[in-house]
């Protein structure tokens, strides 16, 4: 897909457009379109935009199994109320039998390659699984370009190295853009959201740097 496009220019031609018309662009090249979601604070804005684009995108989840039970209440409330196409993946492992093989969530400065593989198989083959059964071509993420420096390398629409094309319509809105938006719509939010992949809020889980 990549030797289609010339992504400088889509860039800049996407760079003042709203996120529903950034969709509306993803949508209007013909391929299998799926959005992803965590349920972190404020996803729900990301997929509220979606479902007034598209009702019906596949909207695709990782339930890494060390979710609290915060998230999992509000991201019930959120698929009703949005009324999402869900398509829930989970590790093929438990946590339970995880943590008793690597003696809990492993840490990147005790043992990075054991994160690494932590992070593997708790996100990374499940959303490959993913990908792989909607023979996804099209991916929109949430992510933002002033959340994490890696981030501020990419840009609204990029390839991965799976040559699935990322599509982020939120890349140049600010945190407080974003509440702006969740509170006009009312949708809600978890403030107690964990994710076991990362230690800081800037650090990449290892979605986007692998995928």
């Amino acid at each position: 897909m990549k030797q289609d496009l010339d992504l400088q220019k889509i860039n800049a031609e996407l760079r003042d457009k709203s996120p529903q018309e950034i969709i509306q662009w993803a949508l209007g090249l013909n391929k299998n379109v799926f959005c992803s979601t965590s349920f972190s604070p404020n996803s729900a804005a990301l997929l509220h935009m979606v479902t007034q684009v598209s009702p019906d995108m596949p909207i695709v989840w990782v339930d890494s199994g060390y979710n609290v039970a915060d998230t999992y209440r509000v991201a019930e409330k959120i698929m009703q109320s949005l009324q999402l196409n869900m398509h829930i993946y989970i590790p093929q492992q438990t946590a339970e039998r995880r943590n008793a093989l690597m003696g809990g969530i492993p840490h990147p400065d005790d043992d990075e390659d054991l994160h690494k593989e932590f992070a593997r198989q708790v996100k990374l083959e499940p959303f490959e699984r993913a990908i792989n059964e909607l023979k996804g071509e099209v991916w929109i993420t949430g992510i933002r370009k002033d959340e994490t420096e890696f981030r501020k390398t990419l840009d609204i629409v990029t390839v991965n190295s799976k040559g699935v094309l990322k599509v982020a319509p939120l890349f140049h809105w600010t945190a407080d853009s974003l509440q702006d938006y969740m509170d006009t719509y009312q949708l809600p939010s978890q403030r107690h959201y964990f994710d076991p992949t990362k230690v800081a809020d800037s650090r990449e889980c290892g979605l986007h740097l692998s995928m």
